[in-house]
């Protein structure tokens, strides 16, 4: 499987939303208080219009089956900004994709003058934390920032 990471596109939202939910119905973890359903997961390209804020898509075999990015979610530590809706369909797990996007997630986090990416998920995920794990991430008592999504309850924590 070739694949590719670029910058999202406007066209990109709709599948990248049914990514989203996709994935975390898979995993038992549609449920209030994440991403499933947030009002801004429908027009990601529009969020990301935000200064020091990208996502980046993951496309394989020439279709879009993940993408992930970095957003100065509100009220985090100066320097800081959060690892924000990383999914990959099924198909494309397990090749290393996921931890090339988390790179250039790093890569753009460094470029912003980020010096730490914190991200937020829950037990039901338990493949993603490990690479969050193999990527560096170590694990927070608890939450930073105001990103709203009270139903993740692990935290975790990059120095780049």
């Amino acid at each position: 499987m070739q694949a590719t990471i670029r910058l999202l596109r406007r066209e990109d939202n709709p599948v990248i939303a049914a990514i989203i939910r996709a994935v975390l119905t898979e995993f038992n973890a549609a449920r209030p208080g994440t991403v499933y359903y947030d009002p801004t997961t429908d027009d990601l390209y529009k969020l990301f219009q935000t200064a020091n804020a990208e996502y980046w898509v993951l496309e394989a075999d020439g279709r879009v089956v993940g993408g992930s990015g970095v957003y100065p979610t509100e009220g985090l530590p100066d320097g800081c900004c959060e690892l924000v809706k990383l999914y990959i369909l099924p198909e494309a797990r397990g090749k290393g994709f996921g931890k090339r996007l988390i790179e250039q997630c790093f890569a753009s986090a460094a470029n912003f003058g980020y010096k730490q990416v914190y991200l937020e998920t829950m037990p039901e995920l338990k493949s993603a934390m490990s690479l969050y794990e193999r990527c560096g991430f170590e694990y927070l008592k608890g939450p930073l920032g105001n990103s709203g999504h009270f139903g993740c309850g692990l935290w975790m924590l990059k120095t780049l």
